[in-house]
């Protein structure tokens, strides 16, 4: 089932997401419609809070992305072969290389892109949806959708990395998304 995504200005997007067990009920089902909606929305990542669910779970495919590179494109990123995965109760374990940037945007603050500066490598630790430990280092486009997907789950925004000039001048459109004066191919709901 296809899921409204939560537009910027819903109090979900900024609370810390607590972790689930094995018992979280329907969480196959959860899961399975976060990726319905992801590919609705032609994301490339969701995190539960944009389906008003407070719980540390994100999904992400940058397959998608790796794979629309050309050769060319594909050479800046030798060490990401691309990753589709399902992340709960995930902690980062470290940030390591230098910080780039990189045009990002989010299904909960549409039609606004800005480029984002960070690291260039993650390592994670987290459960996938069989409740299996792992813990994963990625680098590249990969490592940046999942820390974009963590920081949902941190109660982050992308915008919030951004210099206070650029958020200031992007006030205006961020209000209108909160009220909902925007016009997109997917469902949302808006706080007003």
């Amino acid at each position: 089932m296809i899921l409204p995504i939560v537009a910027y200005g819903s109090p979900v997007l900024r609370k810390v997401c607590k972790d689930i067990s094995p018992e979280y009920p329907q969480l196959d089902k959860l899961i399975d419609d976060m990726w319905e909606t992801m590919y609705n929305s032609k994301g490339v990542g969701l995190a539960a809070p944009q389906i008003n669910q407070g719980i540390r779970l994100f999904v992400m495919d940058s397959l998608q992305i790796i794979e629309s590179l050309d050769e060319e494109e594909k050479k800046e990123y030798p060490n990401d072969p691309g990753y589709k995965g399902v992340f709960i109760n995930a902690q980062l374990s470290s940030l390591t290389g230098k910080e780039w940037p990189y045009n990002e945007g989010c299904l909960s603050i549409p039609k606004i892109r800005e480029d984002i500066y960070r690291k260039e490598e993650v390592t994670i630790d987290f459960v996938d949806e069989n409740f299996e430990p792992h813990s994963k280092t990625f680098n590249g486009i990969t490592a940046r959708v999942i820390l974009h997907e963590y920081d949902h789950i941190e109660g982050k925004l992308f915008i919030d990395l951004l210099i206070p000039l650029k958020r200031k001048l992007l006030k205006r459109k961020l209000e209108d998304i909160t009220k909902g004066k925007i016009s997109v191919d997917y469902k949302m709901v808006f706080s007003k």
